[in-house]
């Protein structure tokens, strides 16, 4: 019977309208992007026991666009990260957010952190990485999209995932992770972390992170950093000194402008470098 739920519940389920609940209220600072000259809004994804939803934003006009997944905060698909895909379509990419806690609950909905966390914790890595291997699949077979010039970037618990998908699919040619967490205990459903894969990464990815975020150390960048030297990628790690964890969600207090703007444009330079 929990399975036919679950299953109905995926069917069911759609994108975030609006910023999550637990986030509000919302900084004078936030930037939105409009959708004039795209295609963007939500879509369902194929996946091994049915659809899950998600959000994608391209050019109204061309093919063969290089794609670029965007992995959602812990937050899920909401505004912010909705409004990133159309940030990234409006320079040619075709940008996807697959909803990726779908299955665990409506993270949108809830008031507080401390609510999102027990869901986000049964979320299973191994799901994680399937759903983003549909989630390619789909963009190069429905979206126009061109599967070798595809790219992968994500924010807080999304940074994570950047480094581990990188990992799991060698065809990609750059990720960019948004301080993402990279040391931490192994679970059944979380077996590994960024400093685990490191020695045998082989795509380049850029790590962003702030000098002042009490939730990554840095003395677990700097345990990154080693191990991505004996790494074939070329990986490279940005510590901004005076920047917080979450300095690109301009929607929030942690905001950091300066920070924000520069690592955008260094993300853009990297995925120009590597080919996408």
């Amino acid at each position: 019977m929990q399975e036919i739920t679950r299953r109905k519940f995926i069917a069911t389920a759609t994108v975030a309208t609006g910023f999550a609940l637990a986030v509000q209220p919302i900084s004078a600072e936030v930037i939105t992007t409009n959708a004039k000259g795209l295609v963007a809004g939500a879509v369902k994804i194929p996946v091994k026991d049915g659809e899950i939803p998600a959000y994608r934003a391209a050019p109204t006009t061309g093919e063969n666009f290089p794609i670029v997944l965007v992995i959602q905060e812990i937050f899920g698909v909401h505004e912010h990260i909705q409004d990133i895909t159309r940030r990234f379509a409006k320079l040619g990419y075709l940008a996807i957010a697959p909803e990726l806690f779908v299955r665990q609950g409506d993270v949108s909905k809830l008031s507080s952190i401390d609510q999102i966390r027990p869901i986000v914790a049964k979320v299973p890595d191994a799901q994680v990485l399937s759903d983003l291997d549909a989630t390619v699949d789909w963009a190069v077979k429905s979206a126009k999209g061109n599967a070798d010039k595809l790219a992968i970037t994500g924010f807080c618990w999304g940074g994570r995932i950047t480094w581990l998908y990188v990992a799991h699919n060698p065809k990609v040619k750059a990720g960019v992770a948004w301080y993402g967490r990279l040391v931490g205990d192994a679970t059944e459903l979380q077996p590994k972390y960024p400093i685990d894969i490191a020695s045998k990464l082989t795509v380049p990815v850029l790590g962003l992170y702030g000098g002042k975020d009490p939730s990554i150390p840095l003395d677990t960048v700097e345990q990154m950093r080693d191990r991505l030297k004996s790494s074939s990628s070329k990986s490279e790690i940005i510590v901004y000194p005076d920047a917080p964890h979450a300095f690109f969600a301009d929607y929030r207090p942690s905001y950091h402008e300066k920070e924000a703007k520069e690592g955008w444009k260094r993300l853009l330079a990297w995925f120009k470098q590597h080919g996408v």
